[in-house]
């Protein structure tokens, strides 16, 4: 077929792989993908197009997590801080008491009667110009904590050399410990008398003292306190 034109005699591969013969010349077929190579790398990029959105979804619901747990973890930062601080006060309040029981005879009868027992381990001067005092404790009962308190003073006596106090409120009757318990702000000397220990003759407490419904045990560093006065002392409940 020499009157055949070049353009004539190629083959034209079609999509199975086939090739048309024109004239003499039979041209070998094409791979099978040759038309279906642009179908499949569309694919493949959509695919990977696809990919790259599932990730950006993903990190964006990871940092939108990350941003509504903020305050969750906040609060648990919160919860645990607070229950460190309470393990703390417990934990120098056992020592409060141990000074007490090696300061005062008598002290450790009279703890294991009360009904209740409220010790603040360190009663601290909240300033020298003002003469306030601070400090935090623990309120307890047949062994296990009810609450913490706070407690504000004008003074419970501060001296020279002094530089902190150790309070414990004993009260040996159910009533006692129910209208404390009860209080929205509780004044020594107002909302009951405290009755402070003081040691007798015999280097034990004094038996007056121990019968009063609420008793008081002022320690220093030195030992029990004398002459000391709690009289306007204002214990309040900490908020949880």
């Amino acid at each position: 077929m020499a009157g055949t034109p070049l353009a004539a005699q190629r083959a034209t591969p079609v999509a199975d792989g086939t090739a048309q013969t024109h004239g003499c010349h039979r041209v070998a077929a094409l791979p099978p993908f040759t038309i279906e190579r642009p179908i499949a790398m569309n694919k493949k990029l959509l695919s990977r197009r696809t990919a790259a959105a599932l990730a950006a979804v993903a990190l964006l619901g990871t940092q939108i997590a990350a941003c509504t747990t903020t305050s969750p973890n906040a609060q648990g930062s919160d919860v645990m801080t607070s229950t460190n601080k309470h393990a703390t006060t417990n934990s120098q309040a056992d020592s409060a008491l141990s000074r007490l029981y090696t300061t005062a005879d008598g002290s450790r009868e009279l703890v294991s009667r009360a009904k209740g027992l409220l010790v603040f381990p360190s009663v601290l001067n909240a300033g020298l110009i003002v003469g306030g005092q601070y400090g935090e404790g623990v309120l307890r009962s047949g062994g296990r904590p009810l609450g913490y308190y706070n407690i504000a003073s004008a003074s419970i006596g501060f001296q020279a050399g002094a530089q902190s106090r150790a309070l414990v409120i004993l009260f040996m009757t159910d009533d006692a410990l129910n209208k404390f318990r009860a209080s929205e702000g509780w004044t020594a000397g107002v909302d009951a008398t405290v009755a402070l220990a003081k040691i007798g003759a015999n280097g034990a407490v004094d038996t007056n003292t121990a019968r009063q419904p609420v008793i008081g045990f002022v320690l220093t560093n030195a030992g029990l306190m004398a002459g000391a006065s709690i009289e306007g002392t204002k214990i309040t409940k900490l908020n949880e």
